[in-house]
């Protein structure tokens, strides 16, 4: 779950991470306008400062709720105060010890979204508050027929407490006969990164969902990314920037791009030919050079060979209906399956390789003399 709208650096800067992220992989966003924009499913969870805003039970309004099935409303912070001390028992803690303006939230955020109840745990403590809060309104909505949906974590060892409020989960499925109970989603949040990730993974958690902010939407790893706009043909005629810093040249001549796959099927390299130049084929030897490692050529032989380039854009038209953000998802995500895991790896991973033609080499070399 993609929710870093408040770190996102500007507006347009929330909207394109939202989207952006989407078509990477995540499943949803808290951002509401990207929904709507974008059609992207939308996905929150009660905040902090909401269950702070409540210090009693009697500020609760209102106070009813309508049975699933029909029938005589209930009154739902009686349903759960009555829960409470059975909850408290099975999980061993005190009920003077359980705070309750977190009750309160939960019960009224129960009432807005009976359907939807999803309780944040850790405003004050996890395991003597929250928890025993969550669970008594978790069954005292089941005693009117709906189901929670889980809880959020957003402090503190996630991944052990992700085990422990799975074990009550269970404890209260068995003792209060509610089969559902034990599956209920616990999602987690909290500056997450990508080695938390691979911590969670290496610990073992029984986390569910992932929400993602800061660490997705502004990217630390990578704050600006270098990208140059330059001409590559003049009048019918290839040019080149020249410069001392090899990195910022330019490749010269209006050019497609391939992807070659080895026989796993994993692509192992991109190839920039100039537009004129036949198309390579499966099977067939290429002499290529590796764009940023100097020496001799490189011979290679694709199992199987993908057109990259595209147009959908010429002489002020589009030419070619474009692609849905659906469409553009599932592109995205089949090509990220197809990438070798060595390329894919948190540390040292294999850099991906880009190289040229013979042809455009040799462009590249006569145009460098000439300059």
């Amino acid at each position: 779950m993609e929710m870093g709208l408040r770190r996102a650096q500007g507006p347009d800067g929330g909207l394109s991470a939202s989207k952006y992220s989407y078509i990477g992989g995540f499943d949803c966003t808290s951002n509401v306008l990207a929904g709507k924009l974008y059609g992207i499913p939308v996905q929150g969870t009660v905040a902090h400062s909401f269950i702070m805003s409540f210090t009693s039970l009697a500020e609760v309004e209102p106070r009813v709720l309508t049975p699933l099935a029909g029938g005589e409303p209930a009154d739902l912070p009686s349903l759960a105060e009555s829960w409470l001390p059975q909850v408290c028992e099975l999980l061993q803690v005190s009920p003077d010890k359980v705070n309750r303006g977190e009750l309160a939230a939960f019960v009224s955020y129960a009432i807005s979204f009976p359907r939807n109840f999803q309780g944040l745990l850790d405003t004050y403590c996890v395991m003597r508050s929250g928890l025993p809060n969550f669970c008594a309104v978790a069954l005292a909505l089941n005693q009117l027929g709906y189901r929670a949906v889980g809880v959020r974590l957003d402090s503190g060892d996630l991944a052990k407490q992700s085990k422990e409020i799975r074990r009550v989960f269970r404890a209260c499925g068995a003792r209060f006969q509610v089969p559902w109970f034990e599956t209920l989603s616990i999602a987690v949040s909290n500056d997450i990164s990508e080695q938390s990730l691979e911590d969670f993974i290496r610990e073992g958690s029984e986390i569910d969902m992932i929400g993602v902010g800061t660490n997705l939407v502004t990217c630390p790893r990578q704050p600006s990314l270098g990208c140059i706009y330059k001409l590559v043909k003049v009048n019918g005629f290839p040019c080149l920037k020249l410069t001392e810093d090899e990195e910022k040249m330019t490749i010269p001549g209006t050019k497609t791009v391939y992807r070659l796959y080895d026989a796993a099927g994993h692509p192992f390299m991109d190839l920039m030919a100039l537009e004129e130049e036949p198309s390579p084929s499966a099977g067939q030897e290429l002499t290529v050079h590796i764009l940023g490692r100097s020496g001799e050529a490189s011979q290679v032989r694709p199992a199987t060979v993908e057109t990259l380039h595209r147009t959908y854009f010429r002489d002020g038209q589009v030419c070619e209906a474009l692609p849905s953000l659906p469409e553009v998802r599932s592109h995205a995500q089949v090509s990220l399956g197809r990438l070798s895991p060595a390329h894919r790896r948190l540390h040292e991973p294999e850099p991906y390789p880009v190289a040229i033609t013979e042809k455009l080499h040799l462009l590249f070399g006569e145009l460098r003399q000439a300059s």
